[in-house]
């Protein structure tokens, strides 16, 4: 159980990324009192968290429903996975969230971003969503489940806490110290998502 815990607090963290998104929240609300930001970033991870507990639950039906076995889904997932580590190796996924962030704070009719983007697609995005149906496929019973629920929840809670104390945060690390962090994690996501792919593989061809 620890060791599923870990597993899926790692690979949840790392996806879903609160140092990464802890900056662009900050100058998405820059604009707003602190109370204004404190309630956006509560609710953009209760957004998330529903989100992701519906996919967590749902998702294998889905599958099914399509006739996709999970094999090829763990395939699928991990190459998605190994894709958002590559960007965060190299940058590209920060670089696309500032853009994103910017063209949001362009808008001026859009004040809450609670919704867009940051429960979607930043905290419950494409990754995310794969990440949490795969560790779900992993899990065996109705305790393994609750494991993996409690591995989202403590890194949506983290998630908000990051959120909340972005601007001091920012301050506190610098972005040197936030890029290194970025490429610590790509680097160990990227190790996960071969895995998963290995693990996809093996089920597949019955290795």
């Amino acid at each position: 159980m620890i060791e599923l815990f870990f597993s899926a607090f790692i690979t949840l963290f790392v996806v879903i990324d609160p140092p990464g998104c802890a900056p662009i929240y900050a100058g998405l609300t820059k604009a707003a009192t602190p109370a204004q930001a404190r309630n956006m970033a509560i609710r953009a991870c209760m957004i998330a968290f529903v989100i992701l507990v519906i996919f967590a639950l749902f998702g294998q039906s889905l599958l099914g429903a399509l006739h996709i076995e999970l094999d090829s889904f763990r395939i699928a997932g991990g190459f998605m996975l190994f894709w958002i580590a590559w960007e965060m190796v190299f940058e590209k996924r920060t670089q696309r969230r500032e853009e994103r962030a910017e063209k949001v704070a362009a808008t001026p009719e859009v004040e809450d971003v609670s919704v867009f983007p940051m429960a979607m697609p930043m905290l419950a995005g494409p990754g995310a969503i794969a990440a949490v149906m795969l560790l779900q496929n992993e899990a065996d019973g109705y305790e393994q489940t609750l494991v993996v629920l409690g591995a989202l929840v403590s890194v949506l809670l983290l998630t908000m806490i990051a959120l909340i104390a972005a601007g001091p945060l920012i301050r506190l690390l610098g972005a040197r110290v936030e890029a290194v962090i970025t490429r610590l994690l790509g680097v160990l996501l990227a190790a996960l998502a071969a895995q998963y792919v290995i693990d996809g593989l093996r089920g597949a061809f019955n290795i």
